[in-house]
């Protein structure tokens, strides 16, 4: 019989900052691959795994994640018994060190006790990843542990993964410490913020957190019951990004324009469910040239677009060279405009500046409803 328990994700982590991007919305809510937002990899990896009781910690402007999940109806939740909660917080001032996942558990701890569920998997809105949560359940009641926390093994740990924690584990897969990536190794194990415990354990390390301080995150109350509690790894294989910076972001949408990374993540067994626009489909005029892209619905496309990501509704003018970029939904890059290795926010009028090109390994940002 499967083991019974709710969700949790994320959203109200406060130390990741997404250079741009964030100054509008939370990272769940960021575009990925042109018609997915990010919350849509965990809410999925739950609804396919029978968790049909979500909660979302909403903090900071909430109100694109809220349009998005609506209902949660799309995610295909159980109608009769399941469904999505959004939970804010009263407190959350931007970039407060107070502004703390504790801080929203604890707000909303009357709900969390309410939950008849004996167990809690929690996840975090800045991940893609695909993860059968009750496989992971199974495992960690197996074990008699008293979290199971999921991670993932890279090799690019100095570049990348910066606000991530560390994992370092023992020969039996026992975690002895958590630590943030200070990029001093190549190979390291990325803690994936997903955990697996007990509701009992869950609300207690909450409450421990307020006694020992405002600025504790679940990850820092998790790290500190190394000492006490039995904490497991459970390694996690497949497409792993950590959106925690724009490069990040950039990366993780360009690894999946490769179509075997694409074939091997999106797979008809386990479906990643989004809010669908209906639209007609993009139009390809005289002289248009697609390669290596993806392109979403309701586009005009009369220039030449290379290795991109190509929004909803935009309109690629007569000329125009789009290479190695993500141009998100509304954007209007006119004639002979030449965009290369750049994320351009959504609403954005380019037509007097004509190039746009990041020489670094870092895209270039253009930031929402820019005219150009």
């Amino acid at each position: 019989m499967a083991t019974k328990a709710f969700g949790i994700i994320n959203s109200a982590a406060n130390y990741i900052r997404v250079e741009g991007l964030h100054d509008y919305r939370p990272i769940g809510a960021f575009s990925f691959l042109g018609r997915f937002r990010v919350i849509d990899f965990p809410i999925s990896n739950m609804s396919n795994s029978g968790l049909d009781r979500i909660h979302v910690y909403l903090n900071s402007r909430p109100r694109s994640i809220v349009e998005h999940i609506g209902d949660g109806r799309h995610y295909n939740i159980n109608s009769k018994r399941g469904n999505i909660q959004l939970l804010f917080t009263q407190n959350n001032g931007a970039s407060s060190i107070y502004n703390t996942d504790i801080n929203s558990y604890l707000e909303n701890l009357e709900q969390i006790e309410r939950m008849p569920q004996d167990y809690v998997v929690v996840a975090p809105s800045y991940m893609v990843y695909k993860q059968d949560y009750q496989q992971l359940l199974n495992a960690h009641v197996e074990s008699g542990a008293d979290i199971t926390l999921l991670y993932h093994k890279v090799d690019q740990a100095k570049e990348y993964y910066r606000a991530c924690n560390v994992v370092t584990l023992n020969k039996q897969k026992g975690v002895e410490s958590l630590e943030r990536n200070m990029g001093t190794a190549k190979e390291k194990n990325i803690s994936m913020d997903t955990y697996v415990m007990s509701k009992e354990i869950f609300i207690d390390l909450v409450k421990k957190a307020k006694k020992e301080s405002s600025a504790y995150s679940l990850a820092d109350m998790i790290a500190i019951a190394c000492d006490t509690l039995d904490v497991r790894g459970y390694q996690h294989k497949g497409f792993f990004a950590a959106i925690t910076s724009l490069d990040d972001y950039y990366r993780a949408n360009m690894e999946l324009l490769e179509y075997s990374t694409a074939m091997d993540f999106f797979k008809t067994d386990w479906p990643f469910y989004t809010k669908t626009t209906d639209a007609c489909p993009t139009q390809y005029f005289h002289g248009a040239s697609v390669t290596h892209s993806m392109v979403c619905n309701a586009g005009l496309i009369e220039g030449t677009v290379e290795n991109s990501i190509i929004g909803r509704n935009v309109h690629i003018g007569k000329g125009a060279v789009i290479k190695n970029s993500i141009i998100l939904s509304y954007t209007d890059i006119g004639d002979g405009a030449h965009i290369e290795n750049a994320v351009v926010d959504k609403w954005v009028k380019v037509n007097k500046v004509k190039r746009i090109i990041s020489e670094n390994l870092t895209p270039a940002y253009v930031k929402r409803n820019d005219v150009l």
